[in-house]
């Protein structure tokens, strides 16, 4: 996870100062319709613009849907994990349906500003297994494009193939970095945390930064979110924070300077129910879980 340092220096005192300065803009620990589903935006080259892109205060976002979404549904903003506002999740730690009056900037495919929206509760939040925050806001899609003529981008169901074309889109930078899928990594490790089937990008072209934490992986083709940015290897150290390293399937660790990962958000629709509200009890499942008490 990448942070600012001047951020860092200031509030390394203490654990939840940490989190907070990982939280600021870390990329590793960087219309109303009959009730059908919403129709996906057409996006004529998909990732070189800003549709459905936001900008948080300490990350990027973006304001998302899945495939069955209906416009009436209340629109929900995706980041990562370590950029929710609380703090960074601990390790194993997940966060559902909290409370949030988060104020979100929504793009223009311009990249200018169309407006803000306030997120009203946390769905999810977690750095395990994946590292996402998904906020649901108080507006409807509908009610969104009416206002801010903002229209949101579509979760992919399925994982990326190894060289599918991608961009990570950055609100907050409002800066695009373009390459393709490397490969998925079985196991990311960086400080504590563990992430699980990471995605690894091809270099060079997405040599993300600090900041573009949150943004969403677009496919070039499909113009679907097929993950999530959120880490690089800084330093070259091994599986320290900013240094994520990578496990293979026998255990074996592999460290590559300079290398930057996204995680994976398809997961999603694994815990969806036919009302499109999240389920983590629901059979198949796989977004990590809360601790039974």
């Amino acid at each position: 996870m990448r942070l600012f340092r001047t951020l860092a220096a200031t509030l390394a005192s203490s654990a939840v100062a940490f989190s907070a300065a990982l939280l600021g803009g870390s990329q590793a620990l960087a219309v109303e319709a009959p009730q059908t589903a919403a129709q996906p935006s057409r996006i004529a080259a998909p990732g070189t613009d800003f549709t459905g892109i936001a900008a948080l205060s300490n990350c990027s976002a973006s304001l998302v849907r899945y495939a069955e979404s209906l416009s009436t549904d209340k629109a929900l903003v995706l980041t990562n994990g370590h950029c929710y506002e609380g703090g960074m999740p601990s390790p194993g730690q997940v966060i559902v349906n909290r409370a949030s009056t988060r104020s979100i900037t929504l793009l223009r495919p311009s990249s200018s500003n169309a407006g803000t929206v306030r997120a009203r509760r946390v769905l999810y939040s977690t750095m395990t297994k994946t590292d996402m925050t998904l906020y649901e806001v108080n507006e409807t899609y509908a009610s969104i494009q009416s206002r801010l003529n903002v229209t949101p981008l579509t979760l992919a169901k399925q994982a990326p193939a190894n060289g599918a074309g991608m961009a990570v889109v950055s609100g907050y930078w409002k800066r695009i970095y373009t390459c393709s899928v490397q490969t998925t990594i079985p196991e990311l490790r960086e400080a504590g945390w563990v992430m699980k089937s990471s995605i690894k990008y091809q270099q060079p072209g997405c040599e993300t930064i600090g900041g573009t934490s949150g943004s969403p992986i677009v496919s070039t083709t499909t113009g679907e979110v097929i993950g999530v940015n959120n880490t690089g290897n800084e330093d070259g150290e091994q599986c320290t924070l900013n240094n994520p390293c990578e496990v293979d399937a026998a255990g074996n660790i592999t460290v590559d300077q300079g290398a930057a990962y996204g995680q994976q958000t398809w997961w999603l629709y694994t815990c969806l129910t036919a009302s499109r509200t999240l389920d983590l009890n629901k059979s198949g499942c796989q977004l990590a879980k809360p601790a039974r008490r």
